[in-house]
């Protein structure tokens, strides 16, 4: 695969595809540009080099359907404000005034195509629709590693219509990090792995639990493998069908020597409520009646240990429904001891950089990556679709 500085990009027509959904309050600003600045660097590097930069993105799921609300438009405005120069944008991604307005531009300008997924052609991987988008450009660029989990027409189908294509710095940047973090790590190399399901993990777990050196478990997830263990959890999240699964993920850990670690009190609540009464009792203490919905102090400690020597950490997913201030102190304290460790951290997906940022803690993590369901499918052992078009473009061209 190659990345954009190995390709001669001076003078051309570049389409760079990005990942610009960001969140958006209810006046349609926005909240947290960290994937827009995430790029910039490629961006910068495309400017450098005289390139006619073409950028594309999708923004939330309008289902093939033009959703005012899903405009780009907040992120041409951003762009702009971050690039010191002005965005030119269109209100569509296709058609005779995008090719227009294409044959139209000099060299260091800058145009933002409307979202994407307002053509249902796009999450499609429509054929028509990707070959569209190849032929406004010379070159084809994929930065958008948030998005390259998809088979979607503007990060796969688009690789087998154009001559050449190559990876951004912020796709480079994240498959480096996540190769020195299980490929070749530094040891020990502890996984956290938190959040609601286990289901939706599940894979990611087992891959893991024969990679690292110590596992740890939080999160309502963490119920069904203290149900499968033999302990009373009341009305705490379980997946009663993984039960056996999640007896099995202990036993290979035991055989492989990985130390296996699942919270030894936590904090229960009646229900998920801000108003709820909460007690910190012991795992075998938990009320019938009652739920848990926070890893408790001494578990803190407790995973703050395992911690001390590390090397290496990977979190996914927070200890707690961490969204209610009564549950969130596990998932910030551990995001603390996180950043106070010596190791490399990287950190992705399930909310768990929302939780660094609330921690503040952001300069003190390694590296915390833009694509939540990208960083779940690497975990889980699977090639990212986008990651293998990027190394077979023009094949088919």
């Amino acid at each position: 695969m190659k990345h954009i500085d190995e390709i001669e990009i001076n003078g051309k027509k570049v389409l760079l595809r990005f990942d610009f959904n960001v969140p958006l309050d209810s006046d349609l600003n926005i909240v947290d540009d960290t994937r827009i600045r995430a790029v910039l660097p490629t961006i910068n590097y495309a400017l450098d080099e005289n390139a006619k930069i073409i950028i594309t993105s999708h923004l939330g799921r309008p289902k093939g359907e033009v959703v005012k609300r899903l405009s780009l438009a907040p992120v041409r405005r951003r762009l702009s404000r971050l690039l010191g120069k002005e965005v030119q944008m269109l209100d569509d991604c296709i058609g005779d005034d995008v090719k227009n307005a294409i044959n139209d531009m000099e060299q260091g300008d800058v145009l933002l195509l409307e979202n994407l997924r307002f053509h249902p052609g796009e999450t499609l991987n429509s054929d028509v629709f990707a070959r569209e988008l190849a032929s406004y450009a010379d070159i084809y660029i994929d930065d958008a590693f948030g998005n390259a989990h998809r088979t979607h027409a503007s990060n796969v189908g688009i690789t087998r219509f154009v001559k050449e294509c190559g990876a951004g710095f912020l796709m480079k940047k994240e498959l480096n990090y996540f190769s020195r973090a299980l490929e070749n790590p530094y040891r020990p190399l502890v996984a956290i792995v938190g959040g609601s399901k286990m289901s939706d993990k599940c894979e990611a777990i087992v891959r893991l639990t024969e990679k690292v050196d110590k596992m740890i478990i939080g999160g309502a997830m963490a119920f069904t493998f203290l149900k499968a263990w033999g302990h009373e959890v009341g009305k705490s999240l379980v997946e009663e069908s993984l039960l056996d699964k999640a007896l099995g993920i202990i036993k290979t850990a035991k055989e492989l020597g990985v130390k296996f670690y699942l919270p030894v009190d936590c904090v229960i609540a009646e229900g998920m409520r801000t108003d709820a009464e909460t007690k910190i009792v012991p795992i075998q203490e938990i009320n019938p009646n009652w739920m848990g919905l926070d890893i408790g102090p001494a578990t803190i400690t407790l995973f703050t240990e395992v911690l001390h020597n590390a090397k290496t950490v990977i979190w996914n997913g927070p200890m707690g429904a961490f969204e209610i201030d009564a549950f969130s102190r596990g998932t910030l304290a551990l995001a603390h001891s996180v950043a106070s460790s010596h190791a490399l951290t990287i950190v992705g997906g399930g909310d768990t950089d929302v939780a660094i940022y609330r921690a503040g803690e952001i300069d003190n993590i390694s590296y915390i990556s833009t694509g939540g369901g990208s960083f779940l499918q690497l975990l889980e052992g699977k090639a990212l679709p986008a990651v293998v078009a990027l190394k077979e473009c023009g094949k088919e061209s």
